[in-house]
């Protein structure tokens, strides 16, 4: 069968989906799944309707995403400059690397007893935690990125007199860009990542927190919910994330 638009697309999706649940909830219903390892779709539902009626489920989906996206924004922020800067100088790479090296194969986990004894249980330790954890590989997809800049154009930029400055602007930046996204999108799903274990240890709130809490109290309809409410976020803003890109990058319409 022949998928030659996006519509087309969706509407696969969408039965392919829907049939997906409709088979795991009658299974559950005939009682070929023990409901306290896997609850039919209907009670995980009917969990999200009252968690939304009590306000914890809104609370500790915005809670989640707040840190997700603060200690991406700052990681990306100092990144983008940084990596560029690195993938356009040989010496200073060479500086470096080593470090770079060093920090790049640390998860995220690694670093939550030190972020714990030196900020406490904080929002600021959770956004550090987002920050270690996403910055070293955000910043090796942007040195990669500017690396790939094909030297023939940086060339024939400087030999029509424009400066360093000019170079890293009209050249590496733009020609850099639809990789540097590309690799942002990728690390945007190990924030998430990263904030959900910081939160399975150290939180009061937040959907790792709330899946924790339904393990605790045997509420796997509970743990479920907040997987999903992962998901559901993770889809929503990479939507607003290629909608921010065809801005960007009109060029790859």
């Amino acid at each position: 069968m022949k998928v030659d638009s996006p519509a087309k697309s969706l509407v696969i999706g969408t039965v392919s989906l829907f049939l997906f649940i409709t088979a795991w909830e009658l299974f559950c219903r005939l009682g070929f799944i023990e409901p306290l390892f896997m609850p039919a779709p209907s009670k995980i539902l009917a969990r999200a309707i009252k968690m939304i009626d009590n306000g914890q489920l809104i609370a500790h989906t915005l809670s989640s995403t707040r840190r997700v996206m603060v200690g991406f924004s700052v990681s990306s922020l100092v990144a983008i400059p940084f990596g560029i800067f690195l993938g356009s100088s040989r010496f200073f790479m060479a500086v470096f690397d080593p470090l770079i090296s060093l920090l790049r194969p640390l998860p995220s986990m690694s670093w939550i007893p030190l972020s714990l004894l030196w900020l406490g249980i904080t929002e600021t330790q959770k956004y550090s935690i987002v920050f270690m954890g996403s910055f070293a590989p955000s910043l090796l997809y942007i040195i990669e990125a500017t690396k790939s800049i094909d030297p023939l154009l940086i060339r024939a930029a400087k030999n029509l007199g424009a400066s360093k400055l000019d170079v890293m602007r009209e050249v590496i930046l733009p020609g850099a860009l639809p990789q540097i996204i590309a690799g942002l999108k990728v690390m945007l799903g190990i924030a998430w990542t990263c904030i959900i274990s910081a939160e399975l240890v150290a939180a009061r709130e937040g959907l790792g927190f709330m899946i924790m809490n339904g393990k605790e109290y045997f509420q796997t309809d509970t743990v479920l919910l907040g997987m999903v409410m992962i998901s559901v976020t993770v889809m929503i803003i990479d939507v607003v994330f290629r909608k921010v890109e065809k801005r960007l990058l009109p060029w790859t319409r």
